[in-house]
């Protein structure tokens, strides 16, 4: 038994545990203990920080130089896309449906594709570069990247000329069908009213009453009103 232990038994059986000193850790002194280095690892490199940092803003900001136009990236797409998403972007199998749908998005069964749901073009470019083709992704380069995001609106009607060619410059102004329809976040002012202050934690609403039974006999039935069972 250590000394601190016997130290602390003796003085139950005594009647008379004496009062353990409190320690005064300042918050200054867990600050700079929890900001001294630990010798581990290094700060990133610029390059490194560069390969991940690919995302793309809607307004074009982190695009790459690159171009790409419509007829290569046809030849792209039928080499390295079609066996899943199909030769027109129909889909095959249960791999995504990528163009068509415009008109379907009020429908029971609405087809959200590119080109009838996505609001900005820089998610297909983002998307692309950062996942496609599948099982292989970050394979491809910037320019075939522009190249299959030019191919992919055409297939949907958002550009039209086989020959147009998409680059970091013009990119910001190809416009999307359903861009109109995405908002930004407005529950602060759309949704105010439902606030309180002093939210109901207890008793917030009357019991629940009982206003009917069912009577198919494949639900479970209380003690009273369902049928009995031998």
């Amino acid at each position: 038994m250590s000394r601190l232990a016997k130290i602390l038994l003796a003085g139950v059986l005594g009647g008379s545990l004496a009062a353990m000193p409190v320690v005064d850790v300042s918050a200054q002194q867990v600050a700079a203990k929890s900001s001294a280095r630990i010798g581990l690892g290094r700060p990133a490199l610029p390059e490194e920080i560069k390969a991940w940092d690919t995302d793309v803003r809607p307004d074009g900001k982190g695009l790459p130089v690159g171009k790409g136009t419509v007829k290569e990236g046809d030849v792209l797409f039928q080499e390295r896309c079609a066996s899943c998403h199909g030769e027109f972007g129909q889909g095959v199998g249960r791999y995504p449906v990528i163009a068509g749908g415009l008109g379907t998005l009020k429908a029971d069964r609405p087809d959200k594709t590119v080109g009838s749901f996505w609001p900005d073009a820089s998610t297909v470019f983002d998307y692309i570069k950062r996942s496609m083709p599948f099982g292989n992704a970050q394979s491809l380069t910037d320019d075939e990247t522009y190249a299959l995001t030019a191919y992919i609106l055409n297939l949907n009607d958002v550009i039209k000329d086989e020959n147009f060619e998409l680059n970091e410059k013009n990119f910001a102004s190809v416009k999307m069908p359903n861009a109109a329809a995405f908002y930004g976040d407005d529950r602060e002012t759309a949704e105010k009213h439902f606030w309180k202050k002093d939210p109901c934690m207890k008793d917030c609403r009357a019991a629940p009453k009982v206003i009917g039974r069912a009577v198919s006999v494949d639900v479970t039935p209380d003690s009273k009103a369902g049928p009995k069972v031998d």
